[in-house]
């Protein structure tokens, strides 16, 4: 029997642009603009790969997703993503970000502190796309099923054998790598699964565990809808 046929993230993409070519849409009908804010604590990394999403959006709509690398940690990119927020409210040329996100990692924070900024978020409104313990642990998820509560150095390692090249943060090779090759649904599922796993624990006990799942889910989508 022929081995089936592993799906990556190009060939979901490639579906979601088929499926909603295929939708019959009313004439009449405008499709809601969607305006998204994703403030990470990484100023690289996280920016590179939320802002590979903007190419598969016509060029009108590039904007309507904003991504900014702070270089900052947990609680300070809550507060981060509130300030960029209001600010943005002020303007009354510009439209109010639908969804705002701030995205950090646990890493060797201390637990109350990681805590601290999930309470934070819900709080103000904020969606958490928080990772425990690290933004890599997204892209594992692509290629492999992890449940172990590893070291975040542990998924360096993983990645450099999946890549076949030595795993750095920057290197756009990776962003490339994994949208042509990795599974995104499956990442999905498998990230939805260890939060299940999670529940009734706090966030900062929760490992491992990512909720950036969440945002791809909800920037594919908005890719779906607009393509």
């Amino acid at each position: 029997m022929a081995k089936a046929k592993k799906e990556t993230f190009a060939d979901f993409l490639k579906e979601l642009k088929q499926n909603a070519i295929a939708e019959p849409k009313p004439v009449e009908v405008i499709p809601e603009r969607k305006y998204f804010l994703i403030v990470s604590e990484g100023e690289r990394t996280e920016p590179n790969y939320f802002n590979h999403f903007k190419t598969f959006l016509p060029k009108h709509l590039i904007e309507t997703i904003s991504v900014h690398g702070e270089g900052d940690n947990t609680v300070n990119i809550v507060r981060k993503a509130i300030s960029l927020r209001d600010e943005r409210k002020k303007n009354v040329l510009l439209p109010d970000y639908n969804e705002v996100w701030a995205v950090y990692d646990k890493d060797d924070f201390p637990a109350n502190r990681f805590n601290t900024a999930v309470r934070l978020a819900a709080q103000n409104n904020i969606e958490s796309g928080h990772s425990n313990q690290s933004f890599e642990l997204w892209y594992v998820l692509h290629f492999q099923f992890l449940q172990n509560a590893l070291h975040r150095s542990d998924y360096i390692t993983i990645l450099s054998k999946t890549l076949k090249f030595k795993y750095e943060k920057n290197d756009l090779d990776v962003i490339k790598f994994l949208f042509e090759k990795g599974n995104v649904r499956q990442a999905i599922e498998w990230a939805r699964v260890l939060e299940v796993n999670s529940t009734g624990t706090t966030p900062a006990n929760s490992c491992p565990t990512t909720r950036v799942y969440v945002l791809v889910e909800r920037l594919l989508e908005y890719v779906k809808h607009d393509t």
